[in-house]
């Protein structure tokens, strides 16, 4: 970072380490403890369609990953268009969940489609809510999602969750980025 970009505010953007997955079932160990919240088994990749040539690129390159992984994954698109890759697993097999949500990560950014994902949720319940933690790419962070209708959210369980789990996961520190994936598969 250069001293214009001090001077004009800009920051350098923090690389993504797909690695912080791994984190992720055992934080979920103290997150069922202390507030009850169980992995459904359900998580999910998100990326942006590429514009131009590079789309039908990377929609093969999707495509290929869905083939080979023997219809572990299915795909749908949101009403924003962008793409989730959606895994379904047991509830009790975490590790296993995120070890794919991870392989389907390093196979885009390793085709050169870093650039197009945009975050990864894996869901959680406590039996009546649902409960989604979402780890941004573009900013290297994890933050907690908690919807309660079509268009609103439980901001007071979401910070509970980050206090109960925080030094468990490089939670996002500007709220502001806390985006909300109303109609998320899995949530």
């Amino acid at each position: 970072m250069g001293l214009l970009d001090i001077l004009l505010g800009r920051s350098k953007a923090v690389p993504p380490n797909l690695d912080q997955l791994f984190q992720l079932p055992s934080a979920a160990i103290t997150l069922e403890t202390a507030a009850g919240y169980r992995a459904t088994g359900s998580g999910s990749v998100c990326f942006k369609p590429a514009e131009g040539g590079g789309f039908s690129t990377m929609r093969d390159e999707v495509d290929k990953l869905l083939a080979l992984d023997n219809g572990k994954f299915t795909s749908t698109t949101d009403s924003y268009g962008f793409t989730w890759l959606v895994r379904e697993t047991t509830p009790d097999d975490l590790e296993g969940l995120v070890t794919d949500l991870h392989g389907v990560n390093s196979s885009l950014v390793d085709a050169g489609f870093g650039n197009a994902l945009l975050c990864t949720l894996v869901s959680f319940t406590n039996g009546t809510r649902s409960l989604g933690l979402v780890y941004l790419y573009k900013r290297g962070s994890w933050y907690p999602f908690v919807p309660v209708g079509a268009d609103r959210r439980d901001n007071a369980t979401e910070l509970q969750v980050k206090s109960l789990i925080g030094a468990d996961l490089n939670f996002e520190a500007d709220l502001g980025r806390w985006l909300a994936v109303y109609g998320a598969p899995g949530l």
